[in-house]
């Protein structure tokens, strides 16, 4: 093999691999902008002709992240969307995706948290060196309810709390510890 032919090789791979990384890092940046319920996050991961199939609802992309943010402030207090698994197949410019998901809801009552487990199917596509998503369909797959009580025991008192806001603490920058006096905590 010619050095030639070893580094086209070698391209390639980088190509491969940062093609990979890139449309993992768009789908876990989605699911932390919902559960920080950050609008520009969101719609940065969604190329503006997306859909996205939620059960029997579909948003297209310029409604989805309004939509979204409305109806997790309806019924919960908190989110944590967990992606799990994820499976990669790239067709040049497209990627076919399945992200396990496990999405905590912890209820308005305070008194209930649920598990959401299920599955995004995507298509990612790469356009002007960036990819975005542009269909996605949620599966849910099976459900856990528990008490939410937990979190407001003495074992928890003191934990900063995520905040639906830029004000959550994982935008400070430089991060900082703080005295247990101060930020959003339980």
């Amino acid at each position: 093999m010619t050095i030639e032919q070893e580094l086209a090789e070698l391209r390639a791979t980088v190509g491969y691999l940062k093609d990979r990384q890139d449309i993992h890092d768009c789908i876990q940046r989605e699911s932390r902008a919902r559960d920080r319920q950050d609008v520009d996050q969101i719609n940065s991961c969604w190329w503006e002709d997306g859909v996205d199939e939620h059960g029997a609802v579909v948003n297209l992309a310029p409604d989805y992240a309004e939509r979204a943010n409305a109806g997790h402030r309806a019924a919960f207090n908190f989110t944590s969307h967990n992606i799990t698994n994820h499976l990669c197949e790239l067709d040049g410019d497209t990627a076919y995706c399945e992200n396990y998901v496990i999405g905590g809801l912890a209820w308005k009552d305070g008194k209930t948290t649920s598990l959401g487990i299920g599955r995004y199917i995507d298509q990612l596509e790469k356009r002007g060196g960036e990819w975005r998503i542009l269909i996605r369909r949620c599966t849910i797959e099976m459900t856990l309810d528990g008490d939410a009580g937990w979190v407001q025991s003495e074992p928890v008192k003191g934990f900063l709390k995520g905040l639906w806001s830029r004000e959550d603490p994982s935008y400070e920058r430089p991060i900082r510890w703080k005295p247990r006096d101060e930020g959003v905590r339980w």
